[in-house]
């Protein structure tokens, strides 16, 4: 075994002991809190689909009924050995999450020795980095695709760093990153501005290209068959139905907007790394270092593009996690070279000490918060969408149609016919989703019984509804939040 190999698999050991230990402490400060589960309603959308796949073999959420509410084929699939085993669900779905965030710290180190190609690893501080900063452990343990997405981001920046690199294999995994979230598509960005900056001749770069767009098209293009095949569409319901309700969101200042986001990953550990971002971006533009400016573009475009389309905050911004790792690694590899450049001096290296020491602290400090963020999170959906499922499932006929707007905990535990007033999976609700009086005609005319939803979501939706059930659950009230509420429709 080679000195490099042998120093990856110490690395990979690294990685695996401390993303173990970063998300087994969020699950045993859950559990000691009373709450395990998921921190998202969503997660349990994930759990129906791959629910219905192994018991049923059906893409659908809704026996007999075939939809494309899934936002991640490749994970509900992934997710679909925990349905077989019964009481497995949980553990399944965190080996995932533990084995994503491993992977992710692991790529991560290899990208950053790609770039600085350090002479010897002592600490691998990168995967340590990326293996117990807060927002990537909380989306280890989500439940969600996040940590996935991540994993194959820092793959195919992995991949551009080789030398040499195989861009039929960097354009392949882009292509992978479709099944794992839409977004994923801009990972092409990278990837063809490498291929084309590159030194070489001109018949090298239209090959490299060349291979990257076909190794791209090879694994897209079934991916966009497949919700062809689902829903009549290209794109999931999910590309839709999340851009038109939150649409009222881009009638604010563009400039205010992406500046709320960029901030995003300066919670914690990221304040720390922007003098490196900042030299990053520096280096990469006055010596033309092309792989490590398009790390920075990707973080800086994703953080664009949601300011534009998507620009929501909440839950962590959860939607920006999977660009936070690449903010994270240039910064990391920018700080690395300044410490190399001013190094000379007593007084440079006492000020060295004292960053280290504050990066440390910072990032135990918020990987501590982070793990009661994470329970309490995780209680609200318990106390609430968990619990207004399970009173659904034991006090509505079985034929009872529900609305509601959360429908992943209504789906897995509710187990009734759904009508979903966020049009996941009901599209024809996309249109309308912010109009109640055409909402209330919808209800009516599909034959609803109940309304499930928190009452500050609407205004006059469940004006005139007797109410059935109020959860009594604290977390969302101490989160400055509300109660969800069960009416009955008609």
């Amino acid at each position: 075994m080679s000195k490099a190999t042998r120093e990856r698999w110490l690395i990979g050991i690294w990685s695996l002991l401390a993303a173990g230990l970063g998300l087994s402490v969020y699950l045993i400060v859950s559990a000691i809190l009373g709450q395990l589960g998921f921190p998202l309603d969503d997660a349990w959308i994930h759990q129906t689909y791959a629910r219905s796949l192994a018991l049923r073999g059906e893409w659908a959420y809704w026996p007999g009924e075939i939809s494309a509410g899934s936002t991640s084929p490749l994970w509900t699939v992934l997710l679909v050995p925990g349905q077989i085993f019964q009481g497995g669900m949980l553990i399944w779905t965190y080996l995932l999450g533990w084995l994503g965030l491993a992977g992710s710290a692991w790529l991560g180190q290899v990208v950053y020795q790609n770039i600085l190609q350090p002479a010897q690893t002592k600490i691998p501080i990168m995967a340590l980095i990326l293996a117990l900063e807060w927002h990537l452990v909380w989306a280890a343990g989500s439940g969600m695709e996040t940590i996935l997405y991540i994993l194959l981001i820092l793959a195919v920046f992995a991949e551009l760093t080789r030398k040499p690199p195989r861009y039929w294999l960097a354009g392949g995994l882009v292509g992978l990153t479709g099944w794992v979230r839409p977004d994923g598509l801009t990972l092409l960005g990278p990837v063809l501005f490498v291929a084309m900056l590159a030194e070489s001749r001109r018949q090298e770069r239209v090959l490299r290209i060349g291979q990257s767009l076909v190794g791209f098209f090879f694994m897209f293009l079934p991916y966009l068959l497949f919700n062809y095949w689902m829903a009549g569409s290209i794109w999931p319901n999910t590309f839709y139905a999340k851009q038109a309700e939150y649409f009222s969101m881009t009638q604010e200042g563009f400039i205010i907007r992406f500046f709320r986001l960029l901030i995003q990953p300066m919670v914690g550990i990221g304040i720390l790394l922007l003098p490196g971002v900042t030299w990053s971006f520096y280096r990469a533009i006055k010596y033309k270092n092309w792989i490590l400016l398009s790390i920075g573009l990707f973080w800086l475009g994703t953080t664009l593009m949601y300011a534009w389309r998507l620009p929501v905050v909440y839950q962590h911004a959860r939607y920006l996690m999977p660009a936070m790792a690449p903010y994270f690694l240039i910064g990391l590899c920018g700080m690395a070279e300044l410490m190399m450049i001013f190094s000379e001096s007593k007084q440079t290296r006492l000020y060295q000490f004292g960053w280290r020491l504050a990066t440390t602290l910072t990032l135990l400090l918020f990987y501590l918060i982070g793990a009661i963020t994470y329970a309490n999170d995780i209680g609200i959906i318990n106390t609430e969408m968990v619990a207004a499922a399970r009173w659904i499932s034991e006090n509505t006929e079985e034929t009872a149609v529900v609305a509601a707007h959360d429908i992943g905990a209504m789906g897995y535990f509710g187990e009734r016919r759904l009508l979903d007033l966020a049009g996941l999976i009901s599209p024809e609700v996309i249109p309308i989703i912010r109009d109640e009086q055409q909402l209330r005609i919808y209800l009516d005319g599909q034959g609803a019984n109940y309304l499930v939803t928190f009452p500050g979501w609407y205004a006059q939706l469940d004006v005139g509804k007797d109410e059935l059930w109020q959860s009594t659950g604290h977390y969302s009230i101490d989160q400055g939040g509300e109660n969800m509420v069960i009416f009955r429709w008609k």
